[in-house]
């Protein structure tokens, strides 16, 4: 376990013990206190609200493994269980806010409270609330972030498959695909959850207007990044429709050229089979030299030459050769 500790407002951190966390927490007016727990839960893990002094029921969750969206209002207190995006995974970060102190806990490294505690000096929040809504914000960051990047791989693709297609490139648009969906199922039910939340919070009169604002802000930035999400969905599934349309586009020629060929060789498989048929008359009859090429020579050069004539008259034809000049 990883204890960090930032006094505000001057920003500094500090690496400390969680018992020295538990007494500054009691004696703080404005504290942020960043736990990182080992990845993989050892077995004899206490948990994080006992070793902080937080007995209440409420917060019991904190730190605890599998916990769902959750955001809410405990009077005084706020919990929340914030998704982010950690080297294209899905994290949670656990955030527990009072008038006095943040605290936060995470799995592993958390980027986002890397860049968070990077932003508190610059930013100087006012207090603890407004420090929360920083973090939130730098969790929505992580979502754009991905989201954008995925975004312009499915253009560059997109552009490369219309150069040259190759298999390859749809296996690289099925992870891109299932890239957007991840972000969408990570993200969607936290802000139904903070959507509702904050609206029914607005509406009590007690709220201050500057936490309103916060608020507001928070969610009109939180559609945008749902919106840019969506738009990776929409660019991937229509990567996808072109994919399948280059794929059509190629088969379809090559049905064509099929074509082509049967109209050429059929005339000549019917006069080779007619010919070769041992009737009395063709036995008989048609042995000398002269009639073999009128019969068996001529009349497939003749019907050969009105084949390409006809091929070359139709649409078929130009078709292909515009196809070739294409690629």
């Amino acid at each position: 376990m990883i204890v960090s500790m930032v006094s505000m407002p001057g920003g500094t951190v500090t690496r400390t013990h969680v018992s020295e966390a538990r007494e500054r927490l009691a004696a703080s007016r404005f504290l942020l206190v960043d736990i990182e727990l080992p990845e993989e839960k050892p077995s004899d893990e206490q948990p994080v609200a006992h070793l902080l002094g937080l007995e209440a029921e409420d917060v019991a969750w904190l730190g605890k493994e599998g916990e769902s969206a959750r955001v809410e209002f405990l009077g005084d207190s706020a919990a929340f269980v914030v998704p982010a995006v950690q080297a294209a995974r899905i994290t949670h970060i656990h955030a527990f806010v009072t008038e006095r102190y943040l605290i936060t806990v995470h799995r592993g490294p958390a980027g986002t409270i890397g860049s968070l505690t990077a932003r508190l000096p610059h930013e100087r929040p006012p207090d603890t609330v407004a420090m929360l809504f920083l973090l939130l914000e730098e969790a929505l960051d992580t979502f754009r972030g991905s989201a954008v990047q995925a975004l312009l791989e499915v253009e560059d693709l997109e552009d490369e498959m219309f150069r040259h297609r190759v298999p390859q490139h749809v296996y690289r648009l099925a992870r891109l695909r299932r890239r957007g969906a991840l972000l969408h199922h990570a993200l969607l039910p936290y802000l139904q959850v903070a959507d509702e939340t904050f609206t029914r919070r607005m509406m009590n009169p007690g709220f201050p207007e500057e936490r309103q604002k916060l608020a507001r802000d928070y969610q009109h930035t939180a559609r945008l990044v749902l919106t840019d999400i969506e738009s990776l969905q929409n660019a991937a599934r229509r990567a996808f429709a072109s994919y399948s349309s280059l794929v059509s586009g190629e088969q379809n020629s090559v049905i064509n050229r099929l074509a082509i060929v049967s109209t050429i060789f059929l005339p000549l498989t019917f006069l080779t089979g007619f010919f070769g048929m041992n009737f009395t008359y063709l036995t008989n009859e048609l042995e000398s030299r002269d009639v073999f090429w009128l019969l068996a020579v001529g009349l497939q050069a003749v019907f050969l030459l009105i084949a390409l004539y006809a091929l070359h008259r139709s649409r078929l034809w130009r078709k292909l050769r515009d196809d070739d000049l294409d690629n």
